[in-house]
C-alpha cells in the first residue's frame, strides 16, 4: 500500500456486483479512497478493483455465511488495518401478498436482508468501538418505513433492518460511531428485474391489490428514475458531513411516499391523543 493512501478512510461495501453496491465502490476508489469490494463472485467485481490495485481488493462474501463474513473482515483488516464504514448493501427483494408467503422464501430473505447485515454489524463493531471510530450504513428501503401491498415481507425484512439501526445508533452515540439507513425509492438496480423473487403460488383474490403492484413494479424495471451513480454520491456526502443524518431517503418518488405516511401518521396521532393519553393512571 502507497503511503499516499494509507490515511484514506477505508469502505467495506457488500453486494458489490451490481446496482447501489457496485456504483458506491466505484465512487470510493474514483476518489482515492480504500475499499473492500465484497461479493458473492469475487470475479464480478474484478474490474473495480483493478482500477486502485494498492487501494481495493475484493473479497468472496454471501453475508448469510458466518465463515465467509469472518474470512472477509479479516481479509479487510489485515489489508488495510481497519474499516472505517461499513456499507450493508447486500440483499433481493421478494414480492407475495401476506398470505401468499412461502416459509422458505421469506426466511431466505430475511437471512440475507436482516441477519446477514446484523452479523456484518456485529463483525465490524468491536474494532470500531476500540478506535472509537466508525460509520455504519445500512442500506434498507423507503419500503422500511411505507408498506405497500404485495412487498408486506420484504418490508418487514427493511423495517427490521430500520429499528436495529436506530437502537444501535443510540448504543453507540458516545463511542463515535455513526449509523445512517439510506431509504431509496425505485431506482434503476437489478431489485426489480433478475435479483427479484415473486410468489409461486398468487391468489386471485388479491391480483387487484398486491398482483397489480407485481406487474407495475417489473414492467417499470429498468425504468426508474432513480440513478444509482448519483445515489452513490450523495451517500458519501452524507457520511463526510459534519453531523450525518440518521436517516436518508433518496429519490422523488421515495420522498413523496415518506413524507405522506408521516403525514398519515400525525394525523391519527392528534386524532386519537385524547384517548391514547387517557389511558395512564391518573397521577
Amino acid at each position: 500500500m502507497s503511503a499516499s493512501s494509507s490515511d484514506t478512510p477505508v469502505w467495506f461495501i457488500t453486494g458489490c456486483s451490481t446496482g447501489f453496491g457496485r456504483e458506491l465502490a466505484a465512487a470510493v476508489i474514483e476518489k482515492g479512497w480504500r475499499a473492500v469490494v465484497a461479493a458473492r463472485n469475487p470475479d464480478s467485481v474484478a474490474d473495480l478493483v483493478a482500477r486502485a490495485a494498492d487501494r481495493a481488493i475484493a473479497v468472496r462474501l454471501d453475508v448469510t455465511r458466518a465463515d465467509e463474513i469472518q474470512s472477509a473482515v479479516a481479509q479487510a483488516h489485515e489489508a488495510f488495518g481497519r474499516i472505517d464504514v461499513l456499507v450493508n448493501n447486500a440483499g433481493f427483494g421478494y414480492l407475495a401478498a401476506v398470505e401468499e408467503g412461502e416459509d422458505d422464501e421469506v426466511r431466505a430473505m430475511f437471512e440475507a436482508n436482516f441477519f446477514g447485515a446484523a452479523a456484518m454489524i456485529r463483525a465490524v463493531l468491536p474494532r470500531m468501538r476500540e478506535r472509537r471510530s466508525g460509520h455504519i450504513v445500512n442500506i434498507t428501503s423507503v419500503g422500511g418505513l411505507v408498506g405497500n401491498p404485495g412487498s408486506g415481507y420484504y418490508a418487514a425484512t427493511k423495517f427490521a433492518l430500520e429499528g436495529l439501526g436506530e437502537a444501535l445508533a443510540r448504543e453507540t452515540e458516545t463511542l463515535g460511531i455513526k449509523v445512517t439507513a439510506v431509504e431509496p425509492g425505485p431506482f434503476r438496480t437489478d431489485w426489480a428485474g433478475r435479483s427479484l423473487k415473486q410468489t409461486r403460488h398468487p391468489i386471485d383474490d388479491y391480483a387487484d391489490g398486491a398482483g397489480t403492484r407485481r406487474a407495475a413494479i417489473a414492467e417499470r424495471s429498468g425504468k426508474q428514475p432513480g440513478d444509482p451513480a448519483r445515489a452513490a454520491q450523495v451517500i458519501i456526502e452524507a457520511v463526510t458531513a459534519a453531523e450525518p443524518p440518521g436517516h436518508l431517503v433518496l429519490g422523488g418518488p421515495g420522498l413523496e411516499l415518506v413524507r405522506a405516511k408521516l403525514a398519515r401518521l400525525t394525523a391519527e396521532i392528534d386524532t386519537w391523543h385524547e384517548r391514547s393519553a387517557w389511558t395512564d393512571n391518573p397521577s
